[in-house]
């Protein structure tokens, strides 16, 4: 199979779709995990230097009450490593006392409009990193405003390096999970392309060759038994067809011959009117014979491809039972055989030409593997929705190797000339066998009327049960 460019890039193959698809899903979840991380890290430091410039604001406010000394207390107040620097200022900007670096100047009129504690950050040409400060309104016989701050130079280094080791750190990760998710993605589709191999080098000379499963037990593995199971139907399915083309090959064969053998035997001397008339008669049996054959190989060809085209209307079985049994009266009667049938008054909807077929095929079948002086029995019984009509004769009935595949194309003729009780073979008399597609066709028409046909052994002989559905949603009428 030829692959364009275009078809490779718009339809990858799937290792490297799943491969992408894992990298992409695992790529987000470590973005939004790095982002997370840096802004509650970020969080938290900013928190720790504000609990920290409060504790030394506090300090400073309740030493000024208590020493009254702007400058004692400043110098008086705790030693904090988060906090820099220090100030008491006038409500004018004016310092009184400070401690640690110098804090850029405060406009007058932002601190007189101060209503109470606040954080502010504040930058400038003179400091290296930014600043937070702190601001604590006081009122000690004047106001006051105490300034407690530190640099954030600390902080954004620790913010810095956490960025850089998320900027080199995400992206291998990104590319060690896709060298993993590429690997296992290998590993997992391993045996599918071991599968897929067998499957391109599977070819008609190998019937029995089968898809290798893996030792799991897990979808590939139920895939390739499933895939397997497909395999095994189809040889069944194509040893059906060669075992149909070759019975056929042989069963058509036989009559051509015959016929063959009349026409060049009437053509090879001078022959008598009524030798000719002999020769004739001899062919055109040959002939109908191959004419069934191939009207019973056209409906079971149909039958196969599902498309055996049925005309459901109502049909009286009583009568259609009646006129088939009396149609085989004068042939069971040469055989040496009486035919008894028996229906009820119903009607069911069917088509008559093919349930007559069918029926003729079963009674044909009757006849022929019938004992002498034997009985064939032909009844029909309505019981819950359906109809079931049963065909009985006294014979050897079916051999048990048959029996499985009675209603198989080609299973017939000598094929089920069995041995009686006392050890003598069953000759079926001067009937021809028949090609043996009898009780496939019967099959056909049943399947065909979403029914189904069974055959088995009495204790007397043979036994074909034919179930039927009546048709009128379920209901039956009774002839009045």
């Amino acid at each position: 199979m030829r692959l364009s460019l275009g078809s490779i890039f718009s339809r990858p193959p799937l290792r490297v779709r799943i491969t992408v698809a894992s990298s992409a899903s695992i790529a987000v979840i470590l973005v939004s995990l790095s982002l997370l991380v840096y802004a509650r890290l970020h969080a938290e430091l900013v928190r720790a230097i504000d609990s920290g410039l409060q504790a030394r604001a506090s300090a400073i406010a309740g030493s000024v009450g208590q020493r009254g000394r702007a400058g004692n207390a400043i110098s008086d107040g705790p030693d904090l490593r988060n906090v820099a620097a220090a100030q008491i200022l006038a409500m004018d900007g004016h310092v009184l006392a400070r401690s640690g670096p110098p804090i850029p100047a405060l406009p007058a009129r932002y601190l007189r409009q101060l209503g109470g504690p606040a954080f502010v950050q504040v930058s400038g040409n003179a400091l290296t990193a930014p600043m937070r400060l702190y601001l604590l309104p006081v009122d000690e016989g004047r106001p006051l405003v105490i300034v407690a701050g530190t640099s954030q130079a600390g902080l954004l280094r620790t913010m810095n390096r956490l960025g850089l080791l998320m900027l080199i750190g995400n992206p291998a990760a990104i590319a060690l999970a896709s060298l993993v998710a590429w690997l296992m993605t290998g590993a997992a589709l391993r045996p599918v392309e071991r599968m897929r191999r067998e499957a391109a080098a599977y070819s008609v000379s190998e019937p029995a060759r089968r898809l290798p499963l893996p030792g799991s037990k897990d979808e590939v593995a139920r895939l390739g038994e499933t895939f397997n199971s497909l395999l095994d139907r189809l040889q069944a399915a194509l040893d059906r067809e060669r075992r149909l083309l070759d019975d056929a090959s042989h069963e058509l064969r036989t009559p051509l011959s015959a016929l063959k053998a009349e026409i060049d035997l009437a053509l090879s001397s001078p022959r008598s009117a009524g030798e000719l008339k002999a020769a004739l008669q001899s062919a055109s049996e040959e002939t109908n014979r191959l004419n069934r054959l191939a009207q019973d190989l056209l409906v079971l060809s149909r039958a196969r491809d599902g498309g055996l085209a049925i005309h459901r209307v109502s049909t009286d079985l009583c009568d259609l039972l009646e006129r088939v049994c009396g149609r085989h009266r004068q042939r069971a009667d040469r055989a040496g055989c009486r035919i008894e049938w028996h229906a009820p008054p119903v009607t069911i909807a069917a088509d008559p030409m093919r349930l007559t077929q069918a029926l003729d095929n079963l009674l044909d079948n009757a006849i022929r593997y019938s004992d002498t002086s034997g009985s064939i029995e032909a009844r029909a019984e309505v019981a819950d929705g359906a109809v079931t009509i049963t065909i009985r004769n006294s014979g050897p009935g079916f051999p048990e190797p048959v029996l499985a595949r009675a209603f198989e194309p080609f299973v017939s003729g000598s094929s089920l000339r069995v041995a009686a009780g006392n050890g003598q073979r069953f000759d079926p008399g001067p009937e021809p066998p028949g090609a043996g597609l009898g009780l496939a066709i019967v099959m056909a028409v049943a399947q065909a009327h979403n029914g189904s046909v069974a055959a088995g052994n009495d204790s007397g002989g043979a036994r074909v049960v034919m179930t039927l559905p009546l048709g009128f949603h379920g209901g039956f009428m009774l002839r009045r």
